[in-house]
Formats: C-alpha cells, structure tokens, sequence
C-alpha cells in the first residue's frame, strides 16, 4: 500500500512524478468509494457509478480541494459524493414532482441504502442542520453513509476508538431522525 501522505507532501512540494501519482490514487480511492455507495442504490439509479467518480473528482481537483492527509481527503470526497447526490437528487425532484420531503428511518442504518431522491435531500437538509450543531457528528454521518466506511475503517480515519464513534454514530442518527421528522410535521 502506498504511503498516501509521503506522496501528497512530495506532491505539494512540487515533485511533478508525485503529483501525477497522487492524481492516480485519488481516482482510485473515488472509484472505491463510489463503488461502495452505489452498491446500495436501487437498481435504476439514473446517476452510473463512473459519472460519480469523475464529478466528485472534478469538484475535488476543480475546487481547489486540498489535503493534509488520508483522513482530509476522506472527508473532502465524502462531501464530493454527497453533493453530487444530492444535486443529482435535487434535478430529478425538481424534474419529477417538486421534492416533497419524506420521512427516512434511520434505525439500523450502517452503510448507504437505497434511497429514493425526496429522503436523500431530507436527509442533506438534515445533515446541514447537525454540522451546524455538531460538526463532528455532521463528519462521522458523511464518512459511514456516503463514503462507506465501518466503524473500524472510521476509527482509524478519524483517529477515536470504535465505542466512541459507535455512540456517536446512534446520537448523529437519533438527532437526524428527530430532525427530519419535525420537517415532515410529525
């Protein structure tokens, strides 16, 4: 495996071989990533899994995204993912029937499960609230759901025992869930 912040520093110090090479590993790490998300996407998913992993590139790499390290990376293409859904969401509802809001539950959830477009963007007006709330539930919510990660994988990202990132990971989702049904009037 190689050594992703060896090669970011030489990167930003400006050794072209570097840069090139992590070029290579963010497209793979996407692809990864992508692949992973769109594995729990209904099967007529309009938005094909290599469109996701160039848009959420092109927005990392076009936006001027920069990172310190694998775990900044993680974060930054897990918020690419997320707002290339939720955008794509965002242009089907409005194509569809204007984006009325429902109830998505929450117990349970692991990983990203299918999702039709209305929960995705209940679930992104949430997700905003939190991070203005609890940024770093806001940041858990986005690794496990949009990037995919277990709760070992987030661990050693973030750099918190599993026991704590698992507790955090019930409140973030008990906060959405009580979020998004105070949308919905319930």
């Amino acid at each position: 495996m190689v050594d992703f912040t060896r090669v970011l520093r030489s990167a930003q110090a400006g050794d072209a071989r570097a840069a090139e090479e992590l070029a290579g590993l963010l497209y793979q790490e996407l692809r990864e990533l992508a692949r992973r998300e769109m594995a729990g996407e209904r099967r007529d998913h309009t938005l094909q899994p290599t469109a996701l992993v160039n848009e959420a590139y092109l927005r990392l790499v076009d936006g001027g995204a920069s990172f310190a390290d694998r775990e900044s990376f993680f974060a930054a293409a897990a918020n690419a993912i997320r707002r290339v859904l939720v955008d794509h969401a965002r242009k089907r509802a409005r194509e569809k029937r204007g984006g009325h809001l429902v109830r998505v539950p929450l117990e349970g959830l692991d990983v990203a499960e299918s999702m039709v477009d209305e929960d995705l963007l209940a679930l992104d007006d949430a997700l905003e609230a939190l991070a203005t709330v609890d940024p770093a539930k806001a940041r858990i919510v986005e690794l496990r759901f949009f990037a995919g990660l277990s709760v070992d994988e987030l661990a050693k990202t973030v750099g918190a025992s599993e026991s704590t990132l698992r507790r955090e990971w019930r409140l973030a989702r008990a906060w959405l869930r009580t979020r998004m049904e105070g949308q919905r009037g319930d």
